[in-house]
């Protein structure tokens, strides 16, 4: 039951009924309505200073998933990355030196200066570019190591044909020269026996009695045996593979025969004088992939350090060829 109010009328010397006007009850409903909305305003922003927003705890345990992903990767890519190099300067400095081939070209692989720009770039990613930038380098090194294995697949081939390349390539002499005191012209332009003017000359005159034998240097097949009307006259011309070629020219008797499969110190004919030439004699070249080079450092199997040096020396000097 309602409880009534009443209060006391000086004026009217009586007791009356106290009623409230409705503005008054309004302002007061208002009025309360106000100081619990601050009341409430007040305590939940003193309960965010200590409690976590849902947000916040969403976007923390992102950046701890993000930071441990970093660190993931950044291992493997220093691991990747160390790895490749080392076997980036095994493969160029050791291996493919080894067996005379191309080194890898620098465009192929990361050099220093890329990888510098690639830090730098790093520095200014956020969490989320870092670990995209970084997955993208992962890729780049899964190719590279890819490339590298073919590489390494290539030099296994050439691990297994060591013994046949170390056997073809030119290692001795064409004619015996215990003596060194054979060779009669050396590579290089010299005075032209016939025109009397300087002509580039293509190998190495051996002079020796008619009849000495002629051997071949290095394994291989017979590309050439017979005359020859530009000047080296009896010669024979072998393939040894790998871009290796030898000629020996003016022989007095041929003793092999094309296509003949020839062995290092077999005998493939016999110095002579024909075709263009002044005297007995063995001119001898060496071609590399088409193009002649000095024979004179192709004779390690036959020479000390001191013999090759005094042989480097006889051939070296200017004077007038034997063809």
């Amino acid at each position: 039951m309602k409880k009534v109010k009443y209060y006391y009328n000086t004026h009217t010397l009586r007791y009356e009924k106290l009623e409230v006007p409705f503005r008054v009850k309004l302002l007061r409903v208002f009025g309360f309505i106000a100081a619990a909305l601050v009341t409430a305003i007040i305590i939940v922003a003193i309960a965010f200073q200590y409690i976590e927003r849902p947000q916040e705890t969403l976007l923390k345990q992102q950046n701890k998933e993000l930071q441990q992903n970093y660190t993931i990767l950044r291992k493997q890519v220093d691991a990747l990355t160390a790895q490749m190099d080392e076997l980036s300067k095994r493969d160029n400095e050791v291996y493919r030196s080894v067996f005379e081939a191309d080194p890898i070209p620098d465009s192929a692989r990361l050099v220093a200066m890329e990888k510098n720009k690639e830090l730098a770039l790093l520095a200014t990613l956020s969490e989320n570019d870092m670990v995209a930038s970084m997955t993208q380098q992962l890729n780049t090194l899964s190719k590279r190591i890819a490339y590298q294995e073919k590489s390494y697949s290539e030099i296994a081939g050439m691990v297994k044909n060591k013994e046949r390349l170390l056997k073809a390539i030119p290692a001795i002499q064409p004619v015996s020269n215990k003596n060194l005191n054979r060779i009669a012209s050396g590579f290089g332009y010299r005075i032209d026996p016939v025109y009397k003017v300087t002509k580039f000359h293509a190998g190495l005159d051996f002079t020796a009695p008619q009849g000495t034998p002629i051997y071949a240097t290095a394994d291989g097949r017979v590309k050439e045996a017979g005359y020859n009307s530009s000047g080296y006259g009896n010669h024979v011309v072998i393939n040894h593979g790998y871009g290796y070629e030898t000629l020996y020219g003016h022989m007095v008797r041929i003793k092999a025969r094309a296509g003949q499969t020839i062995k290092r110190g077999e005998v493939i004919g016999y110095v002579g004088s024909t075709g263009k030439s002044t005297g007995p004699h063995c001119h001898y070249e060496v071609h590399k992939n088409g193009k002649p080079v000095d024979p004179i450092y192709f004779f390690y199997n036959d020479l000390s350090p001191e013999q090759f040096d005094r042989l480097l020396k006889v051939a070296a000097a200017a004077n007038q060829s034997l063809d």
